[in-house]
């Protein structure tokens, strides 16, 4: 029996759940994404905005690997446990950094085994330096689309990747990139998420020129910014420039830590508002762990009214 494929034990309705349908459904698509935990401390910490993210009964959330591939053990662990302890659907990450295509197999398993069906499917950044040159496992795979083979080859999986609206740090050219996505897609993906987006028309291109040619629901990525030092961070992250505008806005309170916040909050509402309004099919938000932020952004779009139900 293959590792996704379902045994007498039936798993609870929330873990297998289908994203690409919830995709579909009329009304947006809401999603988190949480970072792994470094110690106990901050495990706690997570575990709060889960609770308290959990009350607005979000379609899917994701727990990502840490910079260069690390936290693989504790993003498996969460995975695990939001999907045994809560009413969550989780989305596991997974990535070709330093991982032989036996041990990619077994994380695979891993998740297979606590229920999780779907797989957001990533090469990942080289580890140790987000910019440096990227080079494969000896015994490993290069590319995302491979790994989306894989996984698809393993199991009744969904598959998700990466997008990226300001073209990949590697790439030349947002057609360059646009080919990626419609190989991945051939290879078996059926959605895909983008990296943080500051620039609304970034994603709609990006968007547009991708279902020109396939059929591969793209849903934005955002982060409310509440910390000006996240600014350089993010930037090295993203592998592009933040927008001049966002950083004008943030620079200019950048001595009132509470009007940061708010700025960042206001921005965030702002692209979310203008994605959805151009048919974003729904919102992805990377919370930093923490709540308060995120879930003020989706009380200022009154999405508690619009987002269908899992």
């Amino acid at each position: 029996m293959a590792l996704g494929q379902s045994s007498t034990q039936r798993r609870p309705e929330h873990i297998t759940r289908s994203i690409p349908r919830m995709l579909a459904a009329q009304g947006p698509s809401i999603s988190f994404e949480f970072f792994p935990p470094k110690d106990d401390a901050s495990e706690a910490v997570l575990w709060q905005a889960i609770r308290r993210l959990e009350r607005v009964r979000p379609s899917f959330v994701s727990v990502t690997y840490g910079a260069g591939g690390t936290t693989q053990d504790r993003t498996v662990r969460v995975t695990e446990r939001i999907a045994r302890e809560t009413t969550l659907t989780p989305l596991a990450h997974l990535t070709c950094v330093n991982a032989s295509v036996a041990e990619l197999r077994q994380v695979v398993g891993q998740y297979a085994a606590a229920g999780v069906r779907s797989i957001l499917a990533l090469r990942g950044d080289p580890p140790g330096n987000v910019g440096g040159e990227w080079v494969p496992h000896p015994e490993g795979l290069d590319h995302a689309e491979d790994l989306v083979t894989l996984v698809r080859g393993l199991g009744d999986f969904t598959v998700g990747v990466a997008a990226f609206p300001d073209v990949h740090p590697e790439s030349p050219s947002l057609e360059h990139d646009v080919d990626v996505l419609v190989r991945k897609h051939a290879a078996g993906a059926s959605f895909a998420i983008t990296q943080m987006v500051f620039d609304a028309d970034s994603y709609l291109r990006l968007r547009d020129a991708v279902a020109a040619r396939c059929d591969l629901p793209i849903t934005p990525g955002l982060m409310p910014v509440t910390n000006v030092r996240q600014i350089a961070r993010m930037s090295q992250l993203m592998g592009t420039p933040l927008p001049p505008p966002v950083v004008t806005r943030l620079e200019a309170v950048a001595d009132d830590p509470e009007a940061v916040r708010a700025v960042g909050v206001e921005i965030a509402t702002e692209l979310s508002s203008r994605m959805l309004s151009e048919g974003a099919p729904g919102l992805h938000f990377i919370t930093m762990n923490r709540s308060t932020a995120t879930l003020e952004v989706y009380q200022n779009l009154d999405l508690a009214a619009a987002a269908p139900r899992p």
